[in-house]
C-alpha cells in the first residue's frame, strides 16, 4: 500500500476512534474495556501512546536495511509475555494520574490529529525507525491503523450503541492477519469477528478449531 493510501486509511481509522472518545463522559471512562485488565481510560491512554509513537517515528528518519513490514511488525507482539504484562500495568498507572477524563481525552485528540497530519505529509519511500526496527513510512502507517482498529473494538465493547471501526481499517486488519497466517483464513468470519478471534478477544469453538486445523494452535495470531 502506498503512503498516500495508507495515510487516508489511517485518517479514517483515527477519526472513527476519536468520534467515540469525544462521546465518553467520566463514568464511561471507568467502564471495563474489551482489553482484559483495562478500563476505557486505560485503553485511551494506550492509544495516545501509540499515536505519539507514530508521530515520533514519522520524524525519525532511519537508515536501512528494512527489517519489518506491515505484517512482520506484529510477529513480536505476543500475549502472555512479561512485556505485555508490563505494558498493561504502565497504562493503568499513567491513565490513573489524570484527575479528569477530559484531560486525557484532549491530549489524545490533539496527538491523534497531529499524527494524521504528519502521515499525510510523509514521503512515499521514506524509511523510519520505531521500537528498534526499520520500516517504510507506508508500513508504519498500516501498523498504526491496525492498532487503532483492534482497540476500537475494545473501546466499544461496553458501549453497544457506539459506532464501530472504519471498514477500511478492518480490511487492513484482515490483510495483516492473513499475512501472518500465510493464507486467507478458511472460515466465513466477518472482519470484526476475525479481528477479535485472531487477537484473543474471542475463544475458538470446537467447530472452528476443527476447520482451522493446525492453524488453530497459532491463535491468537498476535495480541
Amino acid at each position: 500500500m502506498r503512503t498516500r493510501e495508507a495515510a487516508e486509511v489511517l485518517k479514517l481509522s483515527y477519526e472513527a476512534f476519536a468520534r467515540v472518545v469525544r462521546s465518553l463522559d467520566e463514568d464511561a471512562s471507568w467502564a471495563p474495556s474489551g482489553c482484559t485488565g483495562w478500563a476505557v481510560r486505560d485503553l485511551v491512554f494506550h492509544c495516545l501512546m501509540d499515536a505519539q509513537r507514530g508521530l515520533v517515528a514519522l520524524h525519525t528518519p532511519a537508515r536501512g536495511p528494512v527489517d519489518r513490514d506491515a505484517v512482520t511488525y506484529w510477529a513480536d507482539s505476543r500475549p502472555g509475555t512479561d512485556g505485555a504484562a508490563n505494558g498493561r500495568r504502565y497504562a493503568r498507572v499513567c491513565a490513573g494520574m489524570f484527575r479528569e477524563f477530559d484531560q486525557l481525552r484532549g491530549l489524545y485528540l490533539e496527538t491523534a490529529a497531529a499524527t494524521v497530519v504528519a502521515a499525510g505529509r510523509a514521503e512515499p519511500d521514506r524509511l523510519v525507525g520505531t521500537q528498534g526496527h526499520v520500516l517504510s513510512a507506508s508500513d508504519l502507517l498500516e501498523t498504526l491503523t491496525v492498532e487503532a482498529t483492534v482497540h476500537h473494538l475494545d473501546l466499544v465493547a461496553p458501549l453497544p450503541d457506539a459506532p464501530g471501526p472504519s471498514d477500511a481499517g478492518l480490511a487492513r486488519v484482515r490483510t495483516v492477519l492473513d499475512g501472518l497466517l500465510g493464507h486467507p483464513v478458511p472460515l466465513p468470519w466477518s472482519d470484526e469477528h476475525y479481528a477479535r478471534a485472531a487477537t484473543g478477544r474471542l475463544s475458538l469453538s470446537p467447530e472452528e478449531r476443527e476447520l482451522l486445523g493446525a492453524d488453530a494452535d497459532r491463535f491468537p495470531v498476535f495480541g
